[in-house]
């Protein structure tokens, strides 16, 4: 009789373009959050949470990676034939939410939203599958002054989260101005569309690719290091020049960028009237302080996805990281946005003028890490030693009382028969104070109480007769276990 086959076991790995995220590294996030939400609520905006799952439909085909398979997105097809689909962005469902519930919303209608995005796109170094995004987005205003507010905050809000001024800049530009260098270049029309949507993705990766990968992009083709070929947009020789023409416009000034760019659009209506709106854009910021320093006019910025109608902008950090390598280079871009005028009409036939911006929070956190501004070090639970399994009401008695006090507690809950493994527990866990109960100290009615950052610092440095004058560990009546560690956490900045 032949044996059964044995199922082979899974293998314990993260999918390839996903990540997992511990303690400390959560925390990090969660912080992150707080501090960009406190931006967002104290400009007016307000919350909002959507769906992860969309249908296809609804998110529309505005990827920027549309070369890529399933066009970008992780879709199924569910028993009534709807294809739905895990969101790409926050944006997408907000058109769809304001659509279905726009009675019932104030117009303007100001919202931020937190969360995970998903996109079915080849991974890479620093390039994954699913991450945080957090958006903030004006619907209803067509007013360029609701663009400019939306830069004014993304320079706060980059400030707020240690992203110190110099160290960052948010680049404007103007969808229109490229639409009419496009018609000047011969681009326009809906026959056009493909090339179209090629050049605007190519221009969007100058950072990455350079001036000869997007002329690539917007010729005929490129190869990448992989030795993966994308088709080009076929432009001629001429055309590819206007267009690169309109990549290298920035000047020494604003104004002198303005114009360039007069001079870029002539001929073309389209064109002449977002180069009007960047000066506005610009004019308004002056006013409220924010200058060339934090926000400037860069015609560089495009922006990859096909649904932006008007100013859009981007954040760029500015100062130097080490590679996988240890070589320098730029971090690059950490949000982005722009003005979105038609994403709302195609649920409800009618023009519906929008604007906002999505901050790349795992970026955020990476470019803070690299710059040794972010604590990845959490500070662990103060944990209650077990000297006696038996007497395990009595421990948990103990850490109730420093909990219902505000204090982040625990009881050892793994084998307590060896005292030393309890107390490597706490340092693994980063735990800033150890209590420990045996039988006499019951009988004694009092507590020991080991302050464990400090050990550490004096089992580092000190002499036996420093050991002696400054020690770790005190013995208090048990009343006063919940004041005795909090003073301990206080002295450590824990408190």
């Amino acid at each position: 009789m032949a044996k059964d086959k044995k199922q082979p076991r899974p293998k314990a790995q993260t999918p390839k373009g996903f990540q997992d995220y511990f303690g400390a590294q959560v925390e990090a996030r969660t912080e992150m959050l707080r501090k960009i939400a406190g931006v967002y609520h104290r400009y007016g905006f307000d919350a909002l949470e959507t769906s992860a799952v969309e249908t296809v439909e609804a998110l529309g085909k505005f990827l920027p990676d549309v070369d890529r398979p399933n066009e970008g997105v992780f879709a199924w097809l569910e028993e009534d034939k709807d294809w739905l689909a895990l969101r790409y962005d926050l944006t997408a469902p907000l058109a769809r939410a304001y659509a279905q519930h726009r009675n019932d919303l104030p117009n303007p209608y100001r919202r931020y939203a937190m969360g995970p995005v998903w996109r079915n796109e080849k991974p890479g170094p620093g390039r994954f599958r699913q991450f945080y995004q957090c958006d903030a987005d004006t619907v209803g205003a067509s007013s360029v002054a609701a663009d400019a507010e939306i830069c004014a905050m993304l320079s706060d809000t980059l400030e707020v989260v240690s992203i110190p001024r110099g160290d960052y800049v948010v680049r404007v530009n103007n969808r229109k101005v490229l639409n009419g260098v496009m018609e000047v270049a011969g681009l326009s029309g809906d026959d056009k569309e493909a090339e179209r949507g090629i050049v605007l993705r190519a221009i969007d990766k100058l950072d990455r690719l350079g001036e000869d990968g997007v002329r690539a992009l917007i010729g005929e083709g490129r190869k990448d290091a992989s030795g993966d070929f994308t088709k080009g947009a076929g432009l001629g020789v001429e055309q590819a020049e206007i267009v690169m023409g309109f990549m290298s416009a920035k000047r020494a000034t604003g104004a002198e960028t303005v114009a360039r760019l007069h001079e870029l659009v002539r001929g073309s209506q389209v064109g002449a009237d977002g180069v009007n709106e960047l000066e506005t854009i610009a004019t308004l910021l002056d006013a409220g302080g924010y200058n060339a320093d934090r926000i400037e006019i860069d015609p560089a910025v495009v922006r990859g996805l096909g649904y932006y109608t008007g100013p859009v902008f981007e954040a760029e950090l500015t100062f130097e990281v080490l590679d996988d390598k240890g070589r320098p280079r730029n971090f690059g871009s950490v949000a982005g946005g722009g003005r979105y005028d038609d994403l709302v009409k195609r649920f409800t036939g009618q023009e519906v003028p929008a604007t906002g911006v999505s901050i790349g929070v795992d970026r955020l956190l990476a470019a803070l890490e690299a710059k040794g501004r972010l604590d990845t070090t959490a500070v662990g639970p103060v944990v209650v030693t077990v000297m006696d399994r038996d007497q395990m009401a009595y421990y948990q008695g103990l850490v109730a009382e420093l909990r219902n006090a505000g204090i982040r507690a625990e009881v050892y809950l793994g084998n307590p028969k060896n005292f030393g493994n309890q107390l490597k527990y706490a340092d693994k866990r980063n735990s800033p104070v150890a209590v420990i109960v045996g039988g006499d100290e019951m009988a004694a009615g009092v507590v020991q109480i080991k302050d464990l950052i400090l050990g550490a610092k004096i089992a580092e440095n000190a002499t036996l007769e420093e050991w002696k004058d400054r020690p770790s560990q005190y013995e208090v009546p048990r009343g006063e276990l919940v004041a005795k560690v909090r003073e301990i956490l206080d002295g450590q900045g824990n408190g």
